[in-house]
């Protein structure tokens, strides 16, 4: 063989050799990558080619599928209630992808899972048609009703959790929206999507995992729960060393109260009326590093998973004294997801012992069998039982002779702990503040349910009348009469 034909030889052989390299890449290195991407159209082909498995509440699906007649799409997702479920199940679209439950568990709805392998094998041999699996959930279909009608047409959102387990049992996310009406892609589909992008209330936002809000006077649990751990206060009912018109740290200014009486008051005290001062220099007197501590055990800081991720709450690690000071009351760059309050209440109301919130209960296949099942889990230990059952006596007392009033369940022989709280927000505080509740129900059984309810804003309600007491408190009685009568 002459040079030159060599050479063509050689190169043709170098171009054989890189297309082997490339298709095998392309096959195998990159098969999972192309396959879940969003522009590979038969993705979205396949996910709508069957009937889609459900989402189970209470033991009854919240979603279907139904012929959709399209040439491309066969199945289209359909949602029970959908506005009230949204925050849980997100949305299953042939335009738009999937968020939330939907997405996280899409290979066991669409039967595509690697588990599923033998359903599918079986399917082939039987000529049965594949079909999706089950996400059986944690949640309580009466707390959830309570939840959404209770915030009806305010801004804000609602967290239930059973404290023993870490279970969810309520999600509500106000203003919502259907994701019936963008399940499709025709023109219709595409209107719905178009008018949801641009509504400025935000409806396919998840309040309860994503927002993330200045928590106020309800974040004083956490800043009591520090003090008590740290040995800055022994007895609850003694007074405390806080003179009228403490001054903040590093500034001139003192710190305002909005109750009176807040001079020396104790800690027990200093909950019931709600005493910036006091824990504010609660706050001070512990430390910074310290109140980090004591704010991550509770689970600040760190991103939740449910399995739908939850956004980070924060507690600033770097404020200096003054700074500090303001973020014990949860002002200043204190700011927390209704989750991470619910997950707050839930320790305090289980002894101490902070479990991992999750909502699905268990992955079924086709045939019902059990694929995966989800046990308790405990995150963290963030007080002592003598400390918790402190802070229990000290919400009780906020429910029974405080702010909390609204929240009461003695007519029920219930007992109930709690703490209201109003946010101060926006540039000197010039917005319209947020309404705060925590609160949990105790039985001679334990605590079944712990709940956390933020209205954000209000429609029709004076500045002056928005309160946690009076707008989120009955909110959350609401909840906890439901997974009371639930529960028998």
């Amino acid at each position: 063989m002459n040079k030159p034909l060599r050479r063509v030889a050689i190169f043709c052989g170098l171009l054989i050799l890189a297309l082997l390299l490339r298709d095998n890449w392309v096959q195998f290195v990159r098969s999972d990558e192309l396959t879940t991407h969003p522009k590979n159209t038969r993705v979205r082909i396949e996910r709508y080619a069957n009937e889609r498995g459900n989402i189970i509440v209470d033991g009854k699906p919240i979603t279907g599928s139904v012929d959709s007649k399209d040439e491309y799409y066969k199945y289209k997702r359909t949602y029970v209630d959908g506005p009230m479920w949204a925050p849980v199940t997100g949305f299953a679209s042939q335009a738009y992808d999937a968020t939330q439950i939907e997405k996280l568990e899409d290979g066991i709805l669409t039967g595509n899972d690697d588990r599923l392998f033998f359903d599918r094998t079986l399917a082939m041999f039987t000529g049965e048609q594949k079909k999706g699996g089950d996400v059986i959930t944690t949640l309580n279909g009466a707390a959830q009703k309570a939840a959404f009608e209770g915030l009806g047409k305010n801004t804000g959102a609602v967290v239930a959790i059973e404290p023993q387990t870490g279970k969810i049992l309520a999600m509500a996310s106000t203003p919502s929206y259907d994701p019936s009406s963008i399940a499709g892609y025709s023109g219709k589909d595409e209107e719905a999507w178009v008018a949801l992008e641009k509504d400025k209330n935000k409806p396919k936002l998840n309040r309860a995992l994503r927002e993330i809000y200045p928590p106020g006077s309800v974040f004083k649990v956490v800043t009591a729960a520090a003090a008590l751990e740290n040995g800055k206060v022994d007895d609850i009912n003694a007074p405390t060393d806080t003179p009228d018109g403490w001054k903040i740290p590093l500034s001139t200014k003192e710190m305002v109260n909005h109750a009176s009486g807040c001079a020396n008051a104790s800690l027990n005290r200093a909950l019931e009326i709600s005493c910036n001062s006091v824990f504010a220099k609660l706050g001070d007197d512990v430390g910074r590093d310290k109140m980090v501590e004591m704010a991550e055990k509770f689970g600040f800081n760190a991103e939740q998973f449910t399995p739908v991720r939850s956004s980070a709450s924060v507690y600033d690690k770097k404020s200096d004294r003054g700074g500090n000071a303001l973020s014990s009351i949860g002002q200043f760059n204190t700011a927390t997801t209704p989750l991470q309050m619910a997950m707050v209440t839930a320790a305090i109301a289980n002894d101490g012992k902070l479990m991992k919130p999750y909502m699905i209960d268990e992955l079924r296949a086709p045939n019902v069998d059990l694929v995966k099942k989800n046990e308790p889990e405990e995150l963290s230990r963030p007080v002592s039982q003598e400390t918790a059952q402190k802070l229990q006596q000290m919400m009780e007392n906020v429910v029974a002779n405080g702010t909390g009033g609204n929240a009461d369940l003695k007519a029920d022989g219930v007992k109930v702990g709690g703490k209201t709280g109003t946010a101060q927000h926006g540039a000197k505080n010039a917005k319209r503040p947020y309404a705060w509740f925590i609160s949990y129900a105790k039985t001679s059984e334990g605590s079944p349910v712990a709940v956390a309810v933020i209205v954000e804003d209000s429609a029709g309600t004076n500045r002056e009348d928005i309160s946690g007491g009076g707008l989120a408190a009955p909110i959350a009685k609401a909840v906890m009469k439901a997974v009371l009568k639930t529960r028998g």
